[in-house]
């Protein structure tokens, strides 16, 4: 069922921040119309009404300055130049109108207070949302003290007692001032909110480009040797061969063995055959998550004393784990938990910054079976159960050893991942367990080899 927040949850950190800083700016626009919409009544109906339009036509202007300066802060849009003008030009025709209304219009200290309440509100936000299309700090410094000169200017000319005007100067100095240091830095942290998200991005494909690196420098320590043994030694068998020496058998029996030799130590290399430390596993997924500004408890019992099998499983289930909470959804909290219940171990995996299928307007839900839920702990559904990589890949891992593997959402907002393998009797042995699948390395092993 899809919930009212379901489009807030499904954007990323960086658009929840994008749009409360957008809707803050939009919001002061229309603190702006309902502050004068509330004191223009003592103006009188045609004067106030007036007022109230350019006022909203203020406002206006200013909410489509947000979106396109926002816009072009971040690359989207081109610079708002013109608008930015305009904001400028209606907000000196609203302080011109009320300063008209104040000399020409009914008399009373409720028509100058409305008046010079419009004069005010109008000045600092009009220079609050033109600090959003600047860059330059001096140029935005250059608008707040421009403006405040200004509106002293004219209350000088005006007839205006100098106190009066200095106080509307230092009015507009001190809250458009506010604004527009508000805007600044709102940019500055937009963007900053944005350059770690890319960095988090860039580490993780260095992360892969890495363990592909390392993958490819394994495949020829392992081949090059061998295939260059093996080049020689068919050559000479050929020699021998047309020179009808027996000793060309035996060099082909060689190059058979070599070439048995190679097989087993490639499939060594693709299987990921050596084995996992458990407690440096969990040790790497905390480090790793916690440099991505991920909360990560490891909790429960210690790796110590248990098989090597079982170590070995598990561990792959906590670099599985840690990598997908990392590549998907949005994360701030991570626990890690393990038990030995009754004769087996369990290790459970639960992450927040769940995006269900459900919220993303999908059909299927997540089992035990094969089938998981697109979030912040789970690979995709489809490419695990086909290709046998992920969770399906870890499914067949423990199957080997007799253990289960569970993957869904648990709660409201969070994703478990729990894996439980029997303890061996003590009498039977606990030799390591052979990999199967064609689990994916290079998703899967850079978690534990990227250091924070």
């Amino acid at each position: 069922m899809r919930g009212p927040g379901r489009w807030w949850r499904r954007k990323t950190t960086p658009e929840k921040v994008e749009t409360y800083t957008r809707w803050s700016f939009h919001s002061f626009a229309m603190v702006e119309l309902a502050t004068v919409g509330l004191t223009v009544a003592p103006v009188g109906a045609r004067l106030g009404g007036l007022l109230l339009l350019m006022v909203a036509a203020h406002s206006a202007v200013c909410l489509v300055t947000v979106s396109r300066a926002l816009d072009w802060t971040r690359g989207r849009r081109p610079q708002p130049v013109r608008l930015l003008w305009t904001v400028a030009a209606v907000t000196i025709a609203v302080t011109a109108t009320a300063f008209g209304i104040v000399e020409h219009g009914p008399d009373g200290e409720s028509v100058e207070g409305a008046a010079g309440g419009a004069v005010g509100v109008a000045l600092i936000v009009g220079v609050g949302i033109i600090a959003l299309g600047i860059r330059q700090r001096r140029h935005v410094f250059a608008v707040v003290g421009g403006f405040a000169a200004g509106a002293w200017i004219v209350q000088v000319a005006g007839g205006s007692p100098a106190d009066t005007a200095f106080l509307t100067a230092a009015m507009v100095l001190m809250g458009g001032g506010l604004i527009a240091f508000t805007a600044v830095i709102s940019v500055w942290l937009l963007n900053i909110v944005y350059e770690l998200d890319e960095a988090r991005e860039t580490r993780t494909r260095l992360a892969v480009a890495e363990e592909r690196l390392r993958f490819g420098r394994d495949l020829h320590d392992v081949m090059g040797r061998n295939l260059a043994v093996i080049a020689l030694k068919s050559e000479l068998a050929v020699q021998l061969a047309q020179r009808g020496k027996p000793e060309a058998v035996a060099q082909m029996v060689e190059v058979q063995r070599l070439a048995h030799e190679s097989q087993r130590e490639v499939r060594e290399v693709v299987r990921g055959y050596r084995e996992a430390d458990l407690a440096t596993e969990l040790a790497g997924a905390q480090g790793v998550l916690a440099a991505a500004g991920i909360d990560c408890t490891v909790s429960g019992a210690t790796a110590a004393g248990l098989p090597v099998a079982v170590q070995s499983a598990l561990g792959w289930v906590v670099r599985e784990a840690a990598t997908n909470v990392l590549r998907h959804g949005d994360a701030r909290r991570c626990a890690v938990r393990l038990r030995v219940v009754e004769g087996c171990v369990v290790l459970s995996v639960e992450n927040d910054g769940v995006v269900t299928e459900a919220e993303n307007g999908l059909s299927g839900a997540s089992s035990s079976s094969g089938s998981s839920a697109s979030s912040g702990s789970s690979a995709s559904s489809g490419s695990s159960a086909s290709s046998g990589s992920g969770l399906a890949g870890l499914r067949e891992r423990l199957a080997e050893i007799g253990g289960t593997l569970e993957a869904g959402p648990a709660e409201r907002g969070l994703f478990r991942l729990t894996a439980e393998i029997p303890l061996p009797s003590p009498a039977a042995p606990s030799g390591p367990a052979a990999p199967s699948g064609t689990a994916s390395v290079a998703a899967v092993r850079s978690v534990s080899e990227v250091t924070p």
